[in-house]
């Protein structure tokens, strides 16, 4: 791939650059990160700024039109200007989130139409927040043995059964879920794929506190809970390959180096304003070193990315080197919030309120929360044997002998 901007692209990033320009002031101090760490509503200033991206073409860039989105065709280098030019600026980007990153491409691939005119558009434009209702207490990384079920009454399905370590779940408005639908049928082939208003009776929602301090992980609690048959997405008892669908797009967010580049711009003016010995750290060939080797990781990660968009273009498989994005770029994630820590020295472990605290106060929040993230959507470990297994071809581990 040419990387180079030709003339297509330079006119466009002027008029990236332009809309920036004449629109800086209407952006929200809030980032799509701080929303991450604290989960809470979305305000007014966050929705508009959202809504005004998806209409320039900044946002949901080639969500057809029909559903809400901008109906561009797909271009790689476009949406790296939007990217480059958004960081450059210090302006937060377009939302990412469970909703905008991982059920509307789902529902794209798979859902009804129906279900595609009801929920993209709101979805996008931060009118509706989503939350997913995958791991159980006993299926985490074997989501297969889910254990959540449902019965027939008519033309409800009622659902009985408990989910945990649901992001956002105190907050949202719709869930997607994994329900065993199909009693008798085998372990992946009984599953369906459910959408339903979190303001269903019969759903009780238990916050977890985290060692971040705040509770973005839930337990949720299903009694009787009624959902109609048509919310199915996908066909009943197709939910496990919907549910894989869902599994590529998450791991996709969770290893977007748009995050790692954010924190390297923020880390660059850290660098600069802080010193040692009364000179910026800048100067210091140690930290330089150790910035310049998390520069180069990020680069050929996001390079990488866009190698897989570019393929993922002529319809090539992607779902390994989803799994190789998602172990890389969340450890690469965890390993720059350490830097940034060891920037500050004693007052990078601070935060929430301790006088002393500056730059955001949130790189210890950050290291903690993305430590979760190793383990959250597939833990390091799990990635590592599938990669190993499924994408080099390697002998499946041993399964110790029964009795």
């Amino acid at each position: 791939m040419d990387l180079a901007d030709r003339a297509e692209h330079k006119a466009f990033r002027a008029e990236v650059r332009e809309f920036i320009a004449a629109h800086r002031h209407l952006a929200p101090e809030e980032t799509a990160d701080s929303y991450r760490l604290l989960p809470r509503p979305y305000s007014e200033k966050v929705r508009k700024w959202q809504s005004l991206l998806v209409d320039k073409g900044y946002a949901s860039r080639t969500v057809p039109k029909s559903y809400g989105g901008f109906g561009a065709e797909p271009d790689i280098l476009k949406t790296k200007i939007i990217t480059d030019e958004f960081f450059r600026a210090g302006l937060p980007p377009a939302l990412y989130n469970q909703g905008v990153s991982m059920l509307v491409p789902t529902l794209l691939e798979h859902g009804s139409e129906e279900q595609k005119k009801k929920w993209i558009e709101p979805t996008i434009r931060a009118e509706v927040f989503w939350c997913q209702g995958y791991s159980e207490p006993g299926a985490g990384s074997d989501l297969a043995s889910l254990q959540t079920r449902a019965h027939e009454d008519g033309d409800d399905f009622v659902i009985n059964g408990s989910k945990i370590w649901t992001s956002s779940a105190h907050i949202a408005d719709m869930i997607f879920c994994l329900v065993r639908t199909e009693t008798k049928a085998g372990k992946y082939d009984g599953i369906s794929y459910l959408i339903f208003s979190m303001d269903t009776p019969g759903i009780e929602v238990r916050p977890l506190q985290t060692m971040t301090g705040h509770p973005s992980f839930n337990e949720v609690f299903f009694t009787d809970v009624r959902v109609p048959k048509s919310q199915v997405v996908g066909g009943r008892g197709k939910g496990w390959k919907i549910a894989n669908s869902t599994l590529a797009h998450e791991r996709g967010m969770l290893a977007n180096t748009n995050h790692a580049a954010g924190r390297l711009q923020k880390i660059t003016g850290m660098l600069k304003s802080e010193t040692l010995n009364g000179r910026p750290l800048f100067e210091n060939a140690v930290m330089m070193d150790r910035f310049i080797r998390l520069q180069a990781r990020v680069q050929a990660l996001r390079l990488h990315e866009m190698r897989l968009v570019t393929e993922a273009a002529t319809g090539k498989p992607r779902n390994i080197a989803d799994m190789v994005c998602k172990l890389l770029g969340c450890e690469l994630n965890h390993q720059i919030d350490a830097f940034a820590i060891d920037i500050l020295g004693e007052i990078g472990v601070l935060y929430d309120g301790v006088p002393s605290v500056h730059h955001d106060s949130i790189w210890q929040q950050f290291f903690m929360y993305d430590l979760g993230l190793i383990i959250g959507g597939g833990t390091a470990q799990i990635q590592k044997n599938i990669i190993a297994e499924r994408g080099l071809d390697m002998p499946r581990e041993p399964k110790s002998a029964k009795g």
